[in-house]
């Protein structure tokens, strides 16, 4: 990483002396809500290589695969436990038709894709494939709805076709496509993006909207649908007052999306070419998104005080710009230990929320902005995993714990809210506050406490002393992810730069955990 560390300033929040340990308490006797699985949920969409050539191949591809869907791939996600995944889109979903990707595959229409780089797809992927891989995963599958150019009747004829087992007509229609019992679809989003390329409409017209399709989106036999609202973007507090006033009644959820991106227009800048303020930027950037959830979190309290309406942040993650030479607007790009962390400190954030977030989904999961997975662009069969994947699978205890609340004093550097300093050359756009240390705990179903530590600093060794109130802690064990570099990533050549190790710096002593945590590095421990 290049050294051209400029120093803004530093703000000393009850910082110990450099004597005396970090000082933490864990309230192991104060039980928070449950940690929903959801919040690791995934998002695949129809963007660049994440269908073809992530997920799907095929059947006759000379790359191993399971019924199409890649093996490598499919094992990877297996072993992370993923509790839902979110198709087809994104800005895809309204501009897809369902039907075209159902029956024969040698039938299907070919489309271009008009969002994203306009690739011609074949529809070999539509929704049996899509449902199938879900029920392989033993995940559930979120489904995003064609508001922007479809119809009502598209709408509800897809939900019939998929949870219909009567004797209706989309039913008769899937049972001759080869699938005779329906599945199972919980989650369904009405609307992507109605601000942006969802139709560009205003809350208000968007409200109007819903409660049209809304109406005719029938629940078939057992099958309820949870019916998610096309939310606001990033710090949009008036989308989401006016949906909760309009259509509170007529929603399961509301979406919310925040990416850790530089802006809309110009260079994003690299994913593993960065200098140490840009390193800062992202971090402090990917916290803030703590004071948007609570801000629409006071809307949503006020107007929903029974806390019935779930906040579900189903985009979120790095953007970055494309790797060089590949295809613009496939959005490909490398993930680093920076992404890692931008990971483990969102998550550090759903956790204290989970009361009303109860369902995030990182964009995305093959090929595309921070995704889990990296397939060669060549067709060779090369996979790697991220170090975004390490911190899904080290963080896999947290599925369905309850949250411990967890005080932590930190060193808190103030960071510049301007990406490109050498261009705007000021420092007027303000600053955010960025915390060198995060962590979140949790007890687990069979009792224990699952503890995650992040030490962000970039040069600075610390030492946490852990009193953890109400537990009789007796063994720890954990594993470490770090790396020489916060630029330090994966490739086909070198695929373990980054990647988990056994953790044995912690230590008990009389009810206190202390933990040794190196700079640039994420532990997670297990603690009974």
């Amino acid at each position: 990483m290049k050294r051209l560390f400029i120093t803004l300033s530093i703000v000393a929040l009850t910082l110990p002396s450099l004597a005396d340990n970090v000082k933490a308490t864990i309230h192991a006797d104060q039980a928070g809500a449950k940690i929903n699985r959801e919040i690791y949920g995934q998002f695949s969409e129809h963007l660049g290589s994440c269908i073809y050539g992530g997920l799907w191949v095929g059947e006759n591809s000379q790359i191993p695969n399971i019924k199409g869907y890649r093996k490598d791939v499919f094992e990877a996600l297996k072993a992370l436990k993923i509790p839902v995944m979110r198709w087809p889109g994104g800005c895809f979903a309204d501009d897809y038709h369902w039907m075209d990707g159902i029956g024969p595959k040698d039938q299907r229409p070919s489309l271009r894709n008009n969002n994203w780089g306009g690739t011609i797809e074949d529809n070999s992927f539509g929704t049996h494939e899509f449902l199938n891989l879900c029920e392989m995963l033993g995940c559930e599958p979120y489904i995003s709805g064609n508001v922007g150019s479809g119809t009502v009747k598209e709408m509800a004829q897809w939900v019939e076709y998929m949870t219909s087992d009567g004797d209706t007509p989309m039913a008769r229609l899937r049972r001759q496509n080869g699938r005779d019992k329906a599945w199972k679809v919980k989650y369904f989003g009405i609307g992507n993006e109605a601000w942006g390329c969802g139709g560009n409409m205003t809350p208000e017209y968007y409200s109007n909207e819903y409660r049209k399709f809304n109406t005719y989106l029938r629940d078939q036999g057992e099958n309820h649908l949870y019916r998610i609202a096309s939310g606001a973007s990033d710090y949009d507090y008036n989308w989401t007052k006016v949906l909760m006033q309009n259509i509170g009644r007529q929603m399961n959820g509301i979406s919310l999306h925040y990416y850790t991106c530089s802006g809309w227009e110009g260079p994003k800048g690299t994913a593993t070419n960065f200098d140490n303020d840009q390193y800062y930027w992202a971090l402090a950037k990917c916290l803030e998104i703590e004071e948007v959830i609570k801000k629409h979190k006071a809307i949503m309290d006020e107007i929903d005080p029974e806390n019935k309406i779930g906040l579900l942040v189903d985009e979120w993650g790095t953007w970055w710009d494309e790797e060089p030479g590949t295809i613009p607007g496939h959005l490909y790009q490398q993930n680093a230990l920076r992404d890692a962390f931008v990971a483990a400190l969102s998550l550090n954030v759903f956790h204290k929320y989970t009361d009303r977030v109860k369902m995030t989904n990182i964009a995305q999961v093959v090929n595309v902005l921070q995704s889990m997975i990296l397939t060669d662009q060549e067709g060779k069969g090369h996979m790697v995993l991220t170090p975004t994947y390490h911190v899904f699978e080290m963080y896999t205890p947290f599925q369905e714990a309850t949250y411990l609340p967890l005080d932590l004093e930190s060193e808190v550097k103030a960071v510049s809210r301007g990406y490109y300093k050498e261009k705007k050359k000021d420092l007027d756009e303000g600053y955010r506050p960025c915390p060198l240390l995060s962590a979140s705990a949790a007890k687990t179903q069979d009792g224990s406490i699952v503890l995650a530590i992040t030490n962000v600093s970039l040069d600075k060794d610390q030492t946490i002393d852990f009193n953890i109130a109400g537990f009789n802690a007796k063994t720890v064990s954990g594993r470490i992810l770090t790396s020489k570099e916060a630029d330090d990533f994966n490739d086909f050549k070198h695929p373990n730069v980054v990647a988990p190790k056994a953790y044995q710096d912690a230590k008990l002593n009389k009810g206190v955990l202390t933990v040794k945590i190196p700079a640039k590095s994420i532990i997670v421990l297990n603690i009974k």
